[in-house]
């Protein structure tokens, strides 16, 4: 099983979403990034950690509120929000790192 550190030190960009099972936002940027993931293919991996199970993980990242989406390529940070995003507004966000 790859570590997460394995996972966000990729080339490929790597979205993570931070979540909670209870909460009503994370819900609803669930069929968001299924969209995003359709669209993009192979060029954004999508990771999804829940804080509850990863206290751990959740408190390295400082992450305060869910969900919290952070984009991370070769293990470095390249963009971080906190909140629900519609499709268009995350993709705006994502395709600057794409290098396209």
């Amino acid at each position: 099983m790859e570590s997460f550190k394995d996972i966000i030190g990729q080339e490929t960009l790597t979205l993570v979403d931070f979540f909670a099972t209870w909460c009503q936002p994370c819900k609803m940027m669930h069929p968001v990034l299924v969209q995003l993931k359709e669209q993009m293919g192979d060029k954004i991996r999508i990771v999804k950690v829940d804080i509850d199970k990863n206290a751990d993980t959740a408190n390295a990242y400082r992450i305060q509120s869910v969900p919290t989406l952070i984009l991370f390529q070769k293990g470095e940070i390249k963009w971080r929000q906190s909140g629900a995003i519609s499709l268009p507004d995350l993709k705006s966000a994502i395709l600057p790192f794409l290098g396209e």
